[in-house]
């Protein structure tokens, strides 16, 4: 598999906090990459430098081999990355198909009969990739957390991303919930989509990705796979503590 996003030497400092220092990794075509770290170890700003939403410090970041550092972030959607959000961001008083169409803008340019068809019948088989199939015409407030999820991924997918970033999809689900999550994640990967996934649980992470990259006081401190990780002593001194058990 080749790279489809490579994060070279990559910085963001706010004043005189460095938020993250001179990180490297790659993701490679149909990859499930977790992140993790403690909290303020940098995740959550790296997503945002990727997607445009904080310009970097210094450092670059390719796209397809095409750099994107520094172009706002609907530009960055255009060319194929996509992301959902800690918290559930629905468009409230819609459909839950017509939360999915709206993720597919981008890709029509014409609004033709043919057009809204063919929107159509892909929001309606993303909504049901995603097990929300009986609930197409249901109101997006009746939703519980857990479903919101699934519409937040399926909203991502409509416009066809080649790289999709996950933000803690797993926080606030229930067992059976975060089963569901992992199968469709490994769906998306097995279409050819590469994800990149920030994750607290690791007992959820771990078995889901391929590769996993380690930050901490916002520098990389591991990439390995998730056994090696698992075992590597920086990481269980700095992610789960010095004598904390191995997941």
């Amino acid at each position: 598999m080749g790279s489809i996003l490579e994060v070279r030497n990559l910085s963001k400092r706010f004043g005189g906090l460095t938020a993250v220092s001179e990180l490297d990794f790659e993701v490679r075509e149909g990859e499930i990459l977790g992140m993790i770290g403690p909290n303020g170890a940098g995740k959550s700003t790296t997503f945002n430098l990727i997607a445009g939403a904080y310009p970097a410090s210094s450092g670059e970041v390719f796209f397809k081999r095409e750099p994107i550092l520094g172009l706002p972030p609907h530009q960055i959607a255009r060319r194929g990355i996509l992301r959902t959000f800690q918290h559930n961001r629905p468009f409230q008083g819609m459909s839950v198909l017509d939360n999915v169409l709206v993720g597919a803008h981008r890709l029509f340019n014409r609004n033709t009969r043919d057009e809204e068809t063919a929107r159509r019948v892909r929001a309606q088989e993303l909504i049901e990739f995603v097990g929300l199939g009986d609930l197409a015409q249901a109101d997006v407030g009746t939703l519980s957390f857990g479903q919101g999820r699934l519409l937040e991924i399926a909203r991502a997918l409509a416009g066809e991303p080649r790289l999709i970033l996950f933000d803690e999809p797993a926080a606030g689900l229930a067992p059976a919930e975060l089963e569901r999550l992992a199968e469709i994640i490994r769906g998306i990967a097995a279409r050819g989509i590469a994800v990149l996934l920030i994750e607290h649980d690791m007992h959820f992470l771990l078995p889901l990705a391929h590769r996993v990259v380690v930050l901490n006081f916002g520098a990389k401190i591991a990439d390995g796979l998730p056994d090696e990780i698992r075992r590597n002593p920086a990481v269980m001194d700095a992610y789960l503590g010095s004598h904390a058990p191995h997941p």
